[in-house]
């Protein structure tokens, strides 16, 4: 692998950070991309600004051997509408096939495409999420990646391309952000929270593990061209979650046993039903076929994963 030259988009983000560290500490050659750099990157970063249709890659790409695509317009709660799709569409889709057409142009060997289990849909009920499963994506976000991925497995029949793609559930981790930011800190801070009561179940990933799974199908023979689910490989209720989060950060775990059906009912009349289906409903993925086909186990449990999100 450390003979191999990666393209890493998003290379500042959440997952691209630890992602270049990863790589560099395996005595790769990597060229890092960001929209914008940071005072503390890991490496030196081009600033190739909002991705589209329009961005040239072609110098950026020379001796690239494999692209490693985690740049995108994230998920924004309630972010819907037709100008809003034409948003997300223009950079998840539009710029993902400008990035790989250039790629392919360029004689890259593999394109590995992080995209999202949105592309699957919103909850499960009584089977999880696997890569049999007929998409049903219901926000921009979702929509623009499930294109993006038909987009990439056609160009990948017209060039020759290898293209991977993984589709994580939430990730968390050190510096994780948004809801489960917001969990670690009501957490420690001692609040009491009416979710003592909830008996969903949810997949997550781990940064860590999803990084593991990353490298794993940078060279990987059986990962071409194939589509992979990923997560921690257990399954947490929104209840098992915050106590375990208590746990791990020594804290009291002030969990109120308020029924889900009186949560859900008390969210939509305040009109958060998108928060009510976050943290009182299921969302789960079998990832059966990412352990067989790869031999890939994910290397962190759940509580050593919840640990280092502590690590900051």
């Amino acid at each position: 692998m450390n003979q191999l030259s990666f393209l890493v988009t998003g290379a500042n983000g959440f997952v691209g950070r630890a992602l270049c560290a990863a790589l560099l500490e395996r005595g790769c050659q990597v060229q890092a991309v960001s929209r914008t750099a940071r005072s503390d990157s890991l490496l030196p970063t081009i600033e190739v600004g909002d991705i589209h249709r329009g961005t040239d890659w072609g110098k950026i790409l020379q001796g690239v051997d494999v692209v490693i695509h985690l740049a995108a317009r994230v998920h924004v709660m309630d972010d819907q509408g037709a100008n809003t799709l034409r948003a997300y569409l223009d950079t998840n889709l539009h710029g993902s096939v400008r990035l790989a057409r250039d790629a392919a142009k360029q004689g890259v060997k593999r394109f590995v495409f992080v995209s999202s289990v949105k592309v699957n849909g919103e909850c499960t009920h009584e089977q999880p999420f696997d890569e049999d499963t007929p998409p049903h994506p219901q926000d921009p976000y979702g929509i623009s990646k499930w294109q993006a991925e038909q987009a990439l497995i056609q160009l990948s029949a017209e060039t020759g391309m290898e293209v991977v793609i993984i589709r994580p559930p939430l990730v968390y981790g050190p510096g994780v952000k948004g809801n489960f930011a917001s969990m670690i800190r009501w957490v420690k801070a001692g609040v009491p929270l009416p979710l003592g009561a909830i008996h969903n179940k949810r997949s997550l990933i781990s940064l860590d593990n999803l990084v593991n799974l990353i490298v794993t199908c940078i060279d990987h023979p059986a990962a071409k061209n194939q589509v992979f689910l990923a997560s921690d490989g257990e399954d947490l209720s929104t209840t098992d979650l915050l106590a375990r989060l208590a746990m791990t950060a020594d804290v009291p775990s002030r969990l109120l046993p308020i029924p889900a059906v009186l949560l859900s009912a008390s969210l939509t009349i305040l009109g958060k039903k998108t928060i009510a289906q976050r943290l009182l409903g299921s969302l789960q993925v079998d990832i059966s076929k990412t352990r067989s086909l790869l031999g890939w186990s994910p290397p962190l449990s759940v509580d050593e994963g919840l640990r280092r999100c502590f690590d900051i």
